[in-house]
Order: structure tokens, then sequence, then C-alpha cells
């Protein structure tokens, strides 16, 4: 660790010293999204700002962590040379965070949650050298945790059409979560020393496939829990929670809002006039619309029931579809045509003085 630079974390984070945890939360959540490695992958120091974020949320959203960090961060120098934690001789803090870095949100209950994991590797030796995480150079191994911590959660993305979201569907989803370590069961010792297949973390990463049920009535920010999916607990703690966040792709034709879609359906002028039947589609199939005689353009017709499945209702409700009608005027009418027109303009002499 002798070069060892400084990190500002506040810097990193786009945030002010004094900031609260729900904005420091947010800036995270925001920068995140734009630092991710998938999204600048022709940016080599990508996977580098991706881990000084998460590295920067580690801290800054731990009330002790950021005490410390606050307290002796800029100091850092002066406590490498002693060997020692800035909080004493001895003192030692572990982190309960896997230090697999990867995609990391903060879900509504607001847990900062982590998703995939990268190339493995650890917090920076700032980090390590502030907080102790790992062993120092003279060999000494980091303590570990002694009560039992809950597993990280983990957040993935799915989109869906609207016909899916309203009959409910399917997906199968690749999650990487990390659990405890085989050969040293989650303590980062083996036979007294750093162990060597987690390198001292405690933990090791699984790949597993889950399918995940979708129920009717979801819409784009819904977010599908299961339960006991995610990251491993530690010293016995229970696993963590996968979440599917959901996206419906707009469909053409049918606008949506809340549970009511909107569609709009085009008549003939001799429909509209002396009234008929349109044909609307819907989710389930097409159906005949009755137009009564002297329909105007811009009338709406609601159907009721043949919009999207109430989430979560027992009962089976659903919302509604509201159909838009427009009157197509007719073009390249002939002389004959435009004469019966006339004449029929011609019975409505007032009409014909108001235009």
């Amino acid at each position: 660790m002798a070069n060892v630079q400084f990190k500002d974390y506040y810097s990193i984070l786009g945030v002010e010293r004094g900031a609260e945890p729900s904005a420091i939360r947010d800036a995270y959540r925001k920068r995140a999204r734009e630092l991710h490695p998938d999204v600048n992958r022709d940016d080599p120091q990508a996977e580098e700002k991706f881990k000084d974020l998460n590295e920067a949320n580690e801290v800054l959203s731990d009330a002790e962590k950021r005490k410390m960090y606050d307290r002796f961060g800029e100091d850092w120098q002066r406590y490498q040379d002693a060997g020692v934690s800035p909080d004493g001789p001895g003192r030692r803090y572990a982190t309960s965070k896997n230090e697999d870095f990867g995609t990391w949100f903060t879900g509504g209950d607001g847990r900062t949650t982590f998703q995939t994991g990268s190339d493995g590797g650890r917090f920076s030796d700032f980090f390590d050298l502030l907080f102790g995480a790992q062993a120092p150079a003279s060999g000494r191994v980091r303590s570990g945790v002694s009560r039992p911590l809950r597993g990280d959660d983990q957040e993935l993305a799915t989109s869906i059409t609207l016909e899916e979201a309203a009959s409910g569907t399917r997906r199968e989803v690749m999650v990487r979560a990390a659990q405890a370590c085989p050969t040293c069961r989650g303590t980062g010792l083996a036979r007294g020393a750093t162990c060597p297949t987690c390198d001292g973390s405690g933990q090791t990463v699984e790949n597993k496939t889950l399918e995940v049920t979708i129920p009717k009535g979801v819409r784009t920010g819904s977010r599908i829990r299961v339960a006991g999916q995610g990251g491993h607990g530690v010293n016995g703690g229970p696993r963590g929670d996968v979440y599917l966040a959901i996206r419906v792709l707009p469909r053409a034709g049918l606008e949506r809002s809340g549970n009511d879609l909107t569609s709009t359906v085009r008549i003939p002028l001799y429909t509209a006039i002396l009234g008929g039947e349109a044909v609307v589609e819907t989710l389930t199939g097409k159906v005949a619309l009755t137009i009564p005689p002297g329909t105007q353009s811009g009338k709406v017709f609601r159907l009721r029931g043949k919009g999207m499945p109430v989430l979560g209702d027992a009962g089976g409700r659903s919302g509604d579809l509201r159909v838009v009608v427009t009157v197509q005027i007719p073009e390249d009418l002939s002389d004959e045509e435009i004469g019966l027109f006339r004449q029929l303009q011609a019975l409505r002499p007032g009409e014909a003085r108001r235009t």
C-alpha cells in the first residue's frame, strides 16, 4: 500500500459534505446508471469508476463508516505509517457487503442491493487502510462479523408486452448471487490464514436460473419479489431476495392510463350519419361496436371490463376500454356525389347560413 491515494467519496457521488442519507441514496442510484460498465463499454476506466462509486456508497451510506471517514479520511498517511486503524491500535472494521463489485441498486426499502459481479475486485487500498476491511501488509487478518447478517438483495429488469401484462406471463432470469465460501464457511480464514478459495472475503458467487411468475396487471415500475433467492447470509443470517423490475412495452393503437385503455376507431361519414357498426381491437380480440345514428367525431364509447386487469385483485376486476370515434370525410367525390350533397345542404338552409 505504498502508493495509497486519498479518495473524495463526496465528489465521486456528486453530493455536498453535509448531504442527507436520502440525497446520498438518490445520487448513488443516478450515478450507478450513468457509470455502469455495460453502458460505458468504450471507456477503459469504466470498471474502476464503477468500483469507486460503489466504494463511496459503501462508506457514505453507513453512518459509522461515514463518521470515521469525515474525521480521519484525509489523515490516512499517518495511520498507514503506524500500520493501524485510525480508531486505535488493533481496531479493525469489517464490512457486511460482498467485496465482489457488480451492479448495485437502491430498492424501495432503502437497502443498497447487489446485482451481479464483475471481476471480483476488492475495495481500494485507501478503504482497507481506513476501515481495515482486508489484512494489512504485516499479515494480520481482518476480524470477522460476529452477528448474523442478511444476504444482499439483487435487482434485475425485464420487458414484457402489453398483452403479457394483461394475461400474466413468466420469465427466466439468470441470477449471480453471493454465497458463503464452501472452504472457510464464510469466515474468510482457513487453517489460520486467508482462505485461498475466496481470498479472505468469506464469499463466492453462484449462478442460477430462476423462473419468475409475472402476475396480471403489472405496469412499468412494478417490482416482483422472489423471496430468499438473493445472496447468502453471513453467520447464519437469512438469504436476501431477488427483485424483478418490470417495463411494459408500448403498443400501437392502445394507450394505457392506470387500468384503463384508450383506442381510436375511424368510421365512414355515412356510418356516423346513419348508424352501423365498427370493428374495435381489444387485448382479447376484435369486438363489434354499435354506432348510433348522428354520432359526432370525438364521441367516446366505454367498453366495460375491456381494459387491464387490476393487479392483485382476487375478484378478477379489470379497467375499461375507451374508444374515441373519428369520422372519416370522403375524398375525391364525383360530380354526382357533390350534387347529392348540395341537395342535402339545400334541405337544411339554416345550417348552410351558419357555415
